[in-house]
């Protein structure tokens, strides 16, 4: 009976669809920044049905929420999720699919009278994006004990707020006490986030490594002057500087090759006129490789180029990271059993990529296996 046990595709779509409209935008996608008036209601969403099927719901200081569901035996629960918050312009499935998967299966499991023998555990993390809270995976990592939960309502957001005037202005904080997790073991399910596998013609991929991330933040202070009186040779063009940063980034990942990436991914600049030379610019630069020794190479030869271009434009330059992790590869001797079900559904492949996102399950492999 349990071979033929299999989950409700349209149940977990419609869940999909309902919680992407809480954030929706006018032309598609969904913005669900983390401790925001959407982001509560999502939680209060997805608790409701956590409650629905029956789940034990709970939430730490973090505001991490976790729905248990025993098994016939005591001990550490296997664990699965993801997150709920989502970049200014998110999709649908960027983690959502991780948490509503987790509840199909129990739900699914609920249906089929179905008692496991380990408990089961569905949970969300706070502010893993880090679209509105530097660093990314922010919730997971208090969650282990890799940050304190002091430093963590201490972080102040790119709109000047605080993530622990947040967490208490939607309510998301709980009695439960942060720290390393008792879990037995971590399983998430996500989007690949990329065309690789599409382009490959594969259906399926099972990380086997998560890719090394540095996310790093330039300020760059120069004198703003008249953009037609102002010779060239006079100039302490802060702009200039921050595009000519831009472009070696993108030559810098070339040359290293491989899986390295680079990115200039948020850029302001001032006083952003027409006929004004800029006198300051602000910037990230998020570099991430599968090599943590070319990853370090990168960030190397990126902190030397930014020293000698403000010493020959003369500007001032300003420098902090925002979040920095290693290569994290999956728990040794795991690996997916997995083969296609008979009949249509026999088409679907499986690879073993990298993952070229970050993911919590890198935080969490670093306490359970994941």
């Amino acid at each position: 009976m349990h071979d033929a046990l299999r989950i409700n595709r349209q149940r977990l779509i419609n869940r999909l669809e309902r919680l992407g409209e809480i954030g929706a935008l006018p032309g598609g996608g969904c913005c669900r920044l983390a401790l925001t008036e959407e982001d509560r209601q999502g939680r209060e969403l997805v608790i409701g049905w956590m409650h629905e099927l029956g789940l034990q719901v709970s939430s730490d200081a973090m505001g991490n929420v976790f729905g248990l569901r025993p098994g016939a035996e005591d001990g550490p629960p296997v664990m699965t999720g993801s997150h709920i918050d989502t970049v200014r312009t998110g999709g649908i499935y960027d983690g959502n699919l991780g948490v509503l998967g987790g509840l199909e299966v129990i739900e699914t499991l609920n249906e089929a009278g179905i008692v496991t023998r380990r408990p089961l555990c569905v949970a969300f993390f706070t502010n893993e994006e880090g679209a509105r809270f530097a660093p990314d995976m922010m919730g997971s990592l208090v969650y282990v004990g890799g940050m304190s939960l002091e430093d963590a309502r201490a972080t102040q957001g790119i709109d000047d707020q605080y993530v622990g005037d947040c967490l208490d202005a939607i309510g998301a904080g709980g009695e439960t006490p942060v720290g390393k997790p008792d879990v037995h073991a971590f399983v998430e399910v996500h989007i690949e986030q990329g065309p690789v596998l599409e382009e490959s013609g594969i259906t399926i991929g099972a990380v086997e490594k998560v890719q090394g991330i540095s996310w790093q933040e330039f300020s760059f202070t120069g004198i703003s002057n008249h953009a037609g009186t102002t010779p060239m040779r006079l100039r302490h063009d802060a702009g200039y500087a921050a595009m000519a940063t831009g472009a070696f980034v993108r030559d810098l990942v070339n040359r290293i090759g491989g899986d390295q990436v680079g990115t200039v991914g948020a850029f302001d600049i001032t006083p952003n006129l027409v006929n004004v030379v800029a006198n300051h610019a602000r910037f990230t630069v998020d570099l991430r490789n599968t090599d943590n020794s070319r990853l370090k190479q990168a960030e190397q030869e990126l902190q030397a180029f930014v020293e000698r271009l403000a010493e020959r434009e003369g500007i001032e330059v300003e420098h902090r990271t925002l979040a920095r992790f290693d290569l994290c590869p999956s728990t040794p001797g795991w690996s997916i059993a997995w083969k296609p079900p008979p009949g249509p559904s026999a088409t679907l492949s499986c690879a073993c990529p990298a993952a070229p996102a970050t993911m919590h399950r890198c935080w969490l492999g670093s306490a359970p296996p994941a």
